[in-house]
């Protein structure tokens, strides 16, 4: 008996076959699109390192937010540079804050049109830019600096509930520190705020693609790194175990970042916990990298954006932070079909 030869390429011949039986695609609703909002100026700032971004004052941020939503966009993450830091980062969880004014304007002009998730870390809020309190001891004679992670998850659970309060329908811990999520998890429903979710960053490499960001929230570390809270980039089953730590302690949502270098941990989790929805961090360095290489006429920015965006969703993420949501959200609003 002779068996017929099977021709890949059958499915393949024209655009019609081959969306449809493709296996991943990305568009709007897969979207978070970053904010940033900077107190004490009056109109929007450029990043330098990051084309096309900006920085806003609380005033206008319902600008970049209504423009995302008339193209599908209907999910944001708020980031907020404060005019005060100190050694506490107190300004992080004051009610007059950055983000949480912003939250209330954002609240008041879009309702329930969309949906608001805040950062919770203390790296843009203290003087010495890492993200948890600082501590010191004593080894031998010496006197070593430390990050104090018990002190800095109680603060922590302060910013998430001021967040809750403010109008945050979620709250993302980004600090890596260990039991944030059980805190803050306490903190909001010990307020009555028991609906508000949890997007923990479960997987946060300390990374070289996070300069851009850096630059756009001032926090930087004034010294040492954060090699010391932040996961090894060299490690992948690791991940595991920060990841079911936060569903252990209440975790709605996961999360691994960067995105483009750790394909293989996205698939990793995913598999792993399918159960839980999984978000992928498509960071600063990797839309710089991009945008850099496009502006010189390297590369073919769309078909680039488009493929690495779908590679992420194939390997499984189910929600994508990324700077270029605006961006794709209008290539795919005038019709551009990239593969």
């Amino acid at each position: 008996m002779r068996f017929p030869i099977l021709r890949p390429r059958r499915l393949r011949a024209s655009k019609i076959i081959r969306d449809a039986v493709s296996e991943a695609s990305v568009g709007p609703d897969d979207f978070i699109m970053p904010v940033f909002v900077k107190e004490g100026i009056k109109e929007p700032e450029p990043i330098s390192s990051m084309p096309g971004y900006s920085k806003w004052p609380i005033e206008r941020v319902h600008e970049p937010v209504s423009e995302a939503a008339e193209h599908g966009i209907r999910k944001f993450l708020l980031f907020g540079v404060p005019l005060h830091k100190d050694e506490m980062g107190t300004s992080a969880y004051d009610r007059e804050g950055v983000v949480q004014r912003a939250l209330r304007l954002l609240r008041k002009e879009f309702g329930d049109d969309i949906y608001l998730i805040t950062d919770i870390c203390l790296c843009q809020y203290t003087d010495h830019g890492h993200c948890g309190v600082i501590g010191k001891k004593k080894y031998g004679t010496k006197e070593v600096w430390y990050v104090d992670n018990d002190r800095s998850i109680e603060l922590m659970g302060r910013i998430g509930v001021s967040h809750a309060e403010a109008g945050a329908d979620a709250v993302a811990p980004s600090s890596m520190m260990d039991g944030v999520v059980a805190t803050i998890r306490r903190a909001l429903d010990d307020e009555g705020y028991r609906d508000v979710a949890i997007i923990s960053y479960s997987v946060k490499y300390a990374s070289g693609f996070y300069g851009p960001f850096r630059e756009a929230a001032s926090s930087a570390p004034g010294f040492g790194d954060r090699r010391g809270y932040q996961m090894d980039p060299r490690n992948a089953n690791e991940a595991l175990k920060e990841a079911r730590l936060d569903v252990e302690e209440g975790a709605d949502m996961l999360m691994v970042k960067p995105a483009l270098a750790y394909l293989d941990v996205i698939r990793l989790i995913k598999w792993e916990f399918p159960e839980f929805p999984l978000v992928a961090y498509n960071v600063s360095g990797e839309y710089s990298m991009v945008k850099a290489s496009a502006e010189r006429g390297w590369l073919d920015e769309r078909l680039l954006v488009m493929e690495i965006l779908t590679a992420i969703k194939r390997a499984g993420a189910d929600l994508i932070i990324t700077y270029h949501s605006l961006d794709v959200a209008k290539w795919l609003k005038e019709g551009y079909s990239p593969f």
